[in-house]
């Protein structure tokens, strides 16, 4: 490891990006001072009492605003790396409306402030700043000049001499001050743009739940097709080697009758575990992802679910055109976990299911004429509280409204994207 002395520390650090910021400084001076004249011309016509001019220097200054603004966002990328993102555009079009929205938009006035406000300032600031570093660079090299001189015009005299030792000394110490007082000067002008010329605390935050949302729904979507792949896996690799485990099994029950009773035994029992076996994983395959629901939609999905349950189901679904895959297999395990509570808890006759999709919304409502009671809040993490959270992570809702005598009615709003 490369250990830093402390001449290292004190002489070569503050130097170390001295250059850029300095160039970022006396690059945003003419941008800085872009503005000025027509300030000045607005003030004048304002004096003289010219109201006709008046708008003038105003509407030029919002239509170069967003030409310094990319001057600006192009300075800081190309002299210190740092990027400054843009506002929120009001909206598309190049309409009169489009204009309306863009001239009273909170983004172009805040570039006018800056620009028109903060800018001036910054300008006497860098010309302070840069005519330290002219006066440092001019005293430290004091001796210099004085040789550079010739002869006939250079001062002997001792006590000039002993000045110009104080003019070196002084000039060391700017050259010492200058890059601290760059820096500060580059950490005011970047929290600045980053302010007025970045996008606002409102905007970064609806960027981040923007891109929240987006990274939530690609994991949502890997989750999905992971589910897939776990059940053709399953479809096709243990599946089939337990059925050919129990069709071995029933061969050699059916063909080897000269076995002992307790042989014959033994291959009763694995040939039940092994059909026992299949079927839980064949729920267990319909629980992943069925493939009825990757072929034929909700409708068959839904209906063959119904179709398994001991009491009458009705099932009524009306959808134009299919959801995307994510919200179509929320929208099947809401309901057949909905319906299992109803078989398992509610004591019903009957139940109705219905899913149609009313605008950008997917509608699904399970009711049955059960004993009631259902108790979201009590759930443990399961059941209605794990549809629950299964609906939200797609940002839909969830409302359980059940009495005690019933009806339990179950309605889910599942966003649809156009």
């Amino acid at each position: 490891m490369q250990h830093t002395t402390w001449p290292q520390l004190v002489l070569g650090r503050p130097f170390r990006r001295a250059g850029h910021r300095t160039a970022l400084v006396a690059a945003g001076l003419p941008l800085h001072l872009a503005v000025v004249p027509l300030w000045l011309w607005l003030l004048g016509t304002m004096a003289a009492l010219v109201p006709a001019l008046t708008p003038l220097p105003v509407l030029l200054t919002l239509v170069v605003t967003p030409l310094l603004t990319a001057g600006q966002r192009r300075r800081y990328r190309a002299l210190v790396g740092k990027d400054l993102p843009r506002s929120a555009v009001p909206g598309p079009g190049r309409n009169w409306k489009s204009a309306v929205r863009r001239l009273t938009g909170r983004a172009l006035w805040r570039q006018v402030c800056y620009h028109a406000v903060a800018g001036p300032l910054f300008a006497v600031l860098d010309l302070a700043v840069l005519a330290v570093w002219a006066a440092a660079l001019v005293a430290a090299s004091i001796y210099v000049w004085i040789w550079a001189l010739p002869p006939q015009w250079r001062v002997t005299d001792l006590g000039y001499t002993t000045q110009a030792a104080y003019i070196t000394a002084g000039g060391l110490a700017l050259l010492f001050l200058g890059p601290r007082l760059t820096g500060a000067l580059v950490r005011l002008e970047t929290r600045a743009a980053e302010v007025l010329l970045g996008p606002s605390r409102t905007e970064k935050l609806a960027r981040r739940v923007a891109d929240l949302a987006e990274s939530r729904a690609g994991v949502l979507d890997a989750a999905d097709a992971e589910r897939r792949r776990i059940e053709r896996d399953l479809h096709d690799g243990a599946q089939q080697r337990l059925v050919s485990l129990a069709v071995n099994l029933g061969l050699a029950r059916a063909t080897l009758g000269d076995l002992p009773e307790d042989a014959r035994k033994v291959i009763d029992e694995a040939h039940r575990e092994a059909k026992e076996a299949i079927a839980e994983l064949n729920n267990l395959v319909r629980g992943l992802h069925p493939a009825v629901l990757e072929d034929r939609g909700l409708d068959a999905a839904l209906s063959g679910v119904a179709a398994r349950l001991p009491i009458p189901v009705r099932v009524a679904v009306d959808l134009p055109q299919r959801p995307s895959p994510t919200i179509e297999a929320v929208a099947y395990f809401v309901v057949s976990e909905a319906l299992t509570n109803v078989v398992k808890h509610a004591q019903a006759t009957r139940a109705d299911v219905t899913v149609e999709r009313i605008g950008e919304t997917l509608l699904v409502v399970v009711s049955d004429d059960g004993a009631g009671g259902a108790d979201l809040a009590a759930a443990d993490g399961t059941g209605l509280a794990g549809l629950s959270k299964r609906v939200a992570s797609v940002d839909g809702t969830f409302s359980c409204r059940s009495p005690a005598g019933g009806p339990t009615v179950i309605t889910v709003e599942l966003p649809c994207a156009p």
